[in-house]
This record gives C-alpha cells, sequence and structure tokens, in this order.
C-alpha cells in the first residue's frame, strides 16, 4: 500500500523543525495562557516575548544549529535578567543541546554544553529562594538532552553502517549472481559444443562414405545411413535434455527440466561403438579399483572423452585409438591416445579451437586437472586426472 502523501510532507525535516518550534512555544506560553493567581512572579508582555525568542529559532536548528543555540541562549538569558516571568523549564535549551549533540562536530558541541550548564548554574544563582534540588533538576535535564542527542548520533550511525552493509551484501550478491550466470553459459555452450561436434563429425564421415558403397555394398550403406541417424538421434536427445532447464512456456514461467540421467562412463562403451561406424578401431581399458564419482565428475570425464574422440575422428586421420580409465587413491586418470599421422595439437585445433580448451576448462572445473600433446610414440595423447571425491572451498 503506498504511503499518503500527507504522510511523506509531515515527514519532512522542515516540517518536523516547524512543528517542534510550534511545541515549544506552547510550552512557554502555558503560564500565559493558564496564568495563577499566587504567582509572585508576574507576568508581562515583554517575557512572552522573551519566551517566544526562545522557541522561534528552532525553526533552523539543523541548517545552523550553533546559531541556533546562540539565538536561544541569548533569549533565554533576557528572559532571566526579565524575571516576569523566569525561564522555569528551558525547553529551547534541551532542544538546542540535542540537536548540536546528534549533528555537530565535537569540539563546538562540548562548549555549547559547557556554556549551557554554566549559563544555568549563573541563572537559578540570582534566582530568590533557589532550592538545591533545582540546580539538580537542571543541570541534569540539559545533560540528559545532550546525552539523547549522542544517543541518536550513534543509532543514526549504527543504521548508515546497516545499511551500507546490506548495500554491498546486495552488489556482491548480484556480481556473484552474475558469474553463476556467465559460468553456466560457459557450461552449456560446452556441452553444446562437444555433443554437436561429436555428431555431426560421426554423420559427416557415414555421409561421405554412403555414396561410395551404395551400389557395391548396400548393407554397408544401409548401415552407414542408419549410424548417421543413430548419431542424430542421440544428438537431439542429449541436447533437448541440457536445453529443458532453459526452455519457458506461454506464461513466462520455467519447464520441468528433463530428468534423464546424465552422460556417464558407463556411456563411454556407447561413444567407442559410434566410432567404430567409421571405421576407427576403438579400445577401452579398465585399471585400479573403480569408485563412485560426484555427478560433476562423471558428467566431465564422459564429455572429455567425447571430445577426445571427435577429434581423432575429424583431424587425426587415425586408424585406431584407446581410452583408458585408471582408477587411484583419490583420482581418476582418463588417457586418450590414437596412432593418427596428424600429431601436432595445431591439426586438433584448426576449427574454432574451443575442443582443447573446453577440455581443460571441464578439469579444472572440477578440480582437475588435463594435458594434451604429441605421444611418446605418436600420434595424439589427451590425459586428464579428475579427483573421485567432491572439492569443497575452505
Amino acid at each position: 500500500m503506498p504511503e499518503p502523501s500527507w504522510l511523506r510532507a509531515a515527514r519532512r525535516p522542515q516540517v518536523v523543525d516547524i512543528a517542534l518550534a510550534a511545541l515549544v512555544l506552547v510550552a512557554v506560553s502555558l503560564q500565559f495562557l493558564l496564568p495563577e493567581r499566587e504567582n509572585d512572579d508576574g507576568l508581562s508582555w515583554l517575557g512572552f516575548v522573551f519566551g517566544a525568542a526562545t522557541a522561534l529559532p528552532l525553526v533552523w536548528r539543523r541548517r545552523a544549529p550553533y546559531i541556533t543555540g546562540i539565538a536561544v541562549g541569548a533569549a533565554t538569558t533576557a528572559m532571566t535578567l526579565h524575571h516576569t516571568p523566569p525561564p522555569d523549564v528551558v525547553f529551547g535549551g534541551f532542544v538546542v543541546l540535542y540537536t548540536v549533540a546528534a549533528i555537530g562536530t565535537p569540539r563546538p558541541r562540548r562548549l555549547m554544553l559547557l556554556v549551557w550548564l554554566t549559563g544555568a548554574s549563573v541563572s537559578m544563582s540570582l534566582k530568590e529562594h533557589a532550592e538545591p534540588f533545582e540546580y539538580a533538576f537542571h543541570l541534569m535535564s540539559l545533560l540528559g538532552a545532550y546525552g539523547l542527542g549522542r544517543l541518536a548520533r550513534i543509532q543514526r550511525a549504527y543504521t548508515k553502517a546497516l545499511e551500507e552493509r546490506a548495500r554491498r551484501l546486495a552488489y556482491e550478491s548480484e556480481l556473484e549472481a552474475a558469474r553463476a550466470v556467465t559460468r553456466e553459459r560457459a557450461r552449456i555452450a560446452r556441452d553444446m559444443h562437444d555433443i554437436l561436434a561429436h555428431a555431426v563429425s560421426l554423420m559427416v564421415v557415414q555421409a561421405e562414405a554412403g555414396p561410395v558403397v551404395v551400389r557395391s555394398d548396400p548393407s554397408r550403406a544401409e548401415a552407414a545411413f542408419e549410424a548417421i541417424a543413430g548419431a542424430g538421434r542421440d544428438a537431439m536427445s542429449q541436447l533437448r535434455r541440457l536445453l529443458g532447464v532453459l526452455k519457458e512456456n506461454d506464461k513466462g514461467e520455467r519447464q520441468p527440466p528433463d530428468r534423464s540421467p546424465q552422460p556417464s562412463l558407463a556411456a563411454i562403451a556407447q561413444l567407442m561403438a559410434q566410432v567404430e561406424t567409421v571405421g576407427l578401431r576403438a579400445e577401452l581399458l579398465r585399471t585400479g579399483e573403480p569408485a563412485e564419482l560426484p555427478a560433476d565428475v562423471e558428467v566431465a570425464a564422459y564429455r572429455v572423452v567425447q571430445e577426445a574422440l571427435t577429434n581423432a575422428v575429424k583431424h587425426a586421420a587415425a586408424d585406431r585409438v584407446t581410452v583408458q580409465l585408471d582408477w587411484g587413491i583419490g583420482e581418476l586418470r582418463v588417457t586418450i591416445r590414437d596412432d593418427g599421422r596428424q600429431t601436432g595439437t595445431a591439426a586438433r585445433v584448426q576449427g574454432s579451437g574451443q575442443g582443447l580448451i573446453g577440455i581443460r576448462e571441464r578439469a579444472a572445473a572440477c578440480g582437475g586437472t588435463a594435458a594434451t600433446g604429441r605421444g611418446p610414440d605418436g600420434g595424439f595423447w589427451v590425459i586428464v586426472t579428475l579427483p573421485t571425491e567432491t572439492q569443497t572451498v575452505g
């Protein structure tokens, strides 16, 4: 519910100061509005003018606190000397000391407090029949007003610090959200690259071989076209799962993501079978005792193998590729090596270069490492080491 305009206007500092000055004016005027017949002090219009002069300057208390304090102090002194009536309670002085304590600088506000305490003591000494409790009442009242101003100043500084901290936390939260979006976009880009590059590479190789054997070996041509269709279906399935979290329905609401399992090490055998359909002999080796992997590491290992096999098909001119999974203590080492004749790294990045970069990024994202390059016996090697336990940020 929006705040009424009159309430917003009433909260303006100038409006508050005018209302406060009017309230003090009413307070000092009560003895004129409700006179007591037995009052020996007497009343006079000049005394009323001096009393009003202790209230009206409070309108400017925020803009000129020290000048306001001097003006109120002078009017209070004049009222004391005139003595008809004397200032029994210095309402204006309370407001002045509260104001300078709340917004003033240390040395001037302390001087203002000392002047008011001294002035109050001298004024009471000039008043006939002043009792000791009156000294305590007036001096403690002035000190109390000053103390309330200091508390208000501390509270305002504390509130400002909290607001600043909230703004800083909100800004940091926005930055972290932006970083998360960037990381997610990079992950989706890597996955899309791996899925499409692998599928399209297989489809291109099979499509090029199909017309050559379509007449001489129809069964082989049929198998090639079936491999093309299978690679396309697999790519569509993975892309549908990947993009499911990004879809929105007609109402702008997120669609429930596809709950199909993410690719894992168990699906590497299927990758090897797909590679073999293009005439590349593939071998999968396993050593060590397998351990359960975190979900992100499982997907990373699959994508690394997928990208390395894609590079072997597209760039290596290889006859054989070997994928080896070495299970060690706290880590999994994935090695993909081929016997390709194009062994240089440049041959593997003649496209956009995203493949090898993606392999290194995937390994780093899981807390692992990646190395690529020429093998000791020729060909091209990709060696990725991944942790078998979830990495925690300390």
